[in-house]
């Protein structure tokens, strides 16, 4: 494909570097717009992560900063939108400052687009999310029919009884690959947020006849991702607080599960929805299909960074037998339409990524602040 002038906002991150790398390797132009959240990139930063990649044009500026939006799409052909403030527990108390990062700053670059740059813009590819589905799909054991989920049973999960049941029964439903046809039921401000960046982004392309995009991203892990950043990804968290000899915190009883995929596929995917056209105004499922139970997670990185330790009960994972508001039990994706439309297959195995992030994560010293964030939800009566 020609060489494209591209925008990626938020391509400082973890997950906007990464495409960067991609759209790079591929010989396209590639400017980024990021504000350094000091949550992601600690305080005091004065430049771009030194893992950017310095062929990159970056400026510095907020998506909510209509200057600077401005100045970064200028003669910009494809516009990757991954800026967010991301954390689904953070979200249920920050209400206000995630909902104007996250849809302000979507309106201001989509009402610059269609306004100012109309003519060059050809394409965007948004960052949407597992989290907007809420609950995954399920189905009734006995009759193999699909059941509703909406919330967990509060005074069920009280009595540490995690599973969902079907509805009018007491039997546990059963989880399945979710598809992109379930109906939306976000259970988060955060989720909320992206559902509607998904919707502005697909919405506005299709009345101004611009190709858009929106993946929704399962569980995103790999090198790069804030260890210090306690409402990021779980293998992070998990990670930071192993490197600080302390066992990671695992909410319910740790077997609720989650689908990980590694960075580098997920910048693939997008780099696929630029070339392809098949996909123009879907929105599409970037998963694995497997599901791994949380508390799986927290013993194979256990038993990759201490090896040594991985029956010292210094380092065990540390179920607290409670549940966070906004959180769900099981989901994971169907990946057919990404398959058909995308021609994606995820190529990195849980296990194979993960050592990648062990390799990195002992390169980084990061501050366990897994506690602190454990104790302002429960102030606010969020678990």
């Amino acid at each position: 494909m020609t060489a494209q002038h591209v925008l990626v906002t938020g391509g400082a991150g973890f997950i906007g570097s990464h495409i960067v790398d991609a759209l790079l390797e591929r010989g396209h132009r590639v400017r980024v717009l990021d504000s350094l959240d000091p949550q992601v990139h600690g305080p005091g930063a004065d430049g771009p992560p030194a893992y950017l990649n310095p062929a990159v044009e970056f400026i510095r500026g907020d998506v909510r900063d209509a200057d600077a939006l401005d100045r970064a799409l200028d003669g910009i052909e494809v516009v990757f939108h991954q800026a967010a403030a991301v954390g689904v527990a953070q979200s249920m108390y920050a209400i206000r400052a995630y909902t104007d990062t996250n849809v302000m700053g979507t309106a201001t670059l989509l009402e610059l687009i269609v306004g100012r740059h109309r003519d060059h813009v050809r394409k965007m590819i948004v960052a949407s999310s597992m989290s907007i589905y809420g609950e995954g799909k399920y189905l009734d054991p006995e009759t193999n029919e699909p059941v509703r989920i909406v919330l967990r049973d509060i005074p069920q999960m009280e009595a540490g009884q995690w599973e969902p049941v079907v509805p009018g029964t007491h039997r546990p439903a059963t989880p399945v690959p979710c598809d992109e046809l379930k109906p939306l039921m976000p259970t988060s401000v955060y989720a909320v947020n992206k559902r509607d960046q998904e919707e502005m982004v697909l919405t506005t392309g299709l009345a101004y006849g611009i190709p858009a995009v929106a993946l929704r991203y399962f569980n995103v892990y790999g090198p790069r991702q804030a260890l210090s950043n306690p409402y990021t990804g779980v293998a992070a968290i998990f990670s930071s607080a192993l490197m600080n000899g302390r066992g990671p915190l695992v909410f319910e009883d740790g077997r609720q599960s989650r689908d990980f995929i590694h960075v580098r596929d997920i910048a693939r995917a997008n780099v696929l929805a630029m070339d392809s056209d098949a996909a123009d105004y879907q929105a599409i499922n970037i998963g694995t299909g497997r599901p791994t139970s949380i508390l799986q997670v927290a013993r194979l990185l256990l038993e990759r960074l201490h090896p040594d330790r991985r029956d010292d009960p210094q380092l065990q994972p540390r179920i607290v037998g409670k549940y966070r508001a906004g959180d769900i039990r099981h989901c994971y994706a169907d990946i057919a339409r990404a398959r058909a439309l995308l021609g994606f297959e995820p190529s990195i195995t849980y296990e194979q990524g993960l050592d990648e992030l062990i390799e990195w994560v002992r390169t980084q010293r990061p501050e366990d602040k897994s506690e602190q964030a454990y104790r302002e939800l429960a102030d606010r009566k969020l678990v």
